[in-house]
């Protein structure tokens, strides 16, 4: 598969440019262009000093770091946090802290979130009278069991 070139601006010429952490990785680290404290439960959106021009048909991702989360209680409000090819404006993730007693400090230059960069068609919706059977059919939300 050959490379996807997404072109970017440093807002903020302190803070490093998103990388893979490992070859293979599929999420590139994004740091803290601000130093934030995040109290028990609060959220805030945190500037990561970076804009993008992702190309048509693709789209960027922002997730959570798992190592925040597990050990922290870190997350993304709207995980995934969708950023569309259109959009030319700074890249910042809408942290929250979950953990109900201790707070949370961010310092510039902190790994707070991941981006992934994936295709997304441009797709056509077309409305009809039915939809094809299935053996899942409607059945959702647990329907398959917890039990494998």
């Amino acid at each position: 598969m050959s490379a996807v070139v997404i072109p970017i601006k440093r807002l903020d010429n302190s803070n490093e440019i998103p990388c893979y952490a490992y070859e293979g990785d599929a999420g590139m680290d994004l740091r803290a262009a601000e130093d934030v404290v995040l109290k028990p439960f609060e959220r805030k959106a945190v500037s990561c000093g970076i804009a993008v021009a992702i190309p048509r048909g693709y789209a960027g991702f922002v997730l959570p770091r798992s190592g925040l989360a597990v050990k922290h209680g870190i997350s993304i409000v709207n995980a995934p946090g969708l950023i569309d090819s259109n959009y030319r404006g700074e890249i910042k993730a809408i942290l929250i802290n979950l953990d109900p007693t201790e707070p949370f400090e961010i310092s510039r230059g902190d790994r707070i979130a991941q981006i992934v960069f994936a295709p997304v068609p441009d797709t056509h919706l077309v409305e009809v009278d039915e939809l094809s059977e299935t053996d899942r059919g409607g059945g959702g939300f647990g329907s398959s069991g917890v039990s494998s």
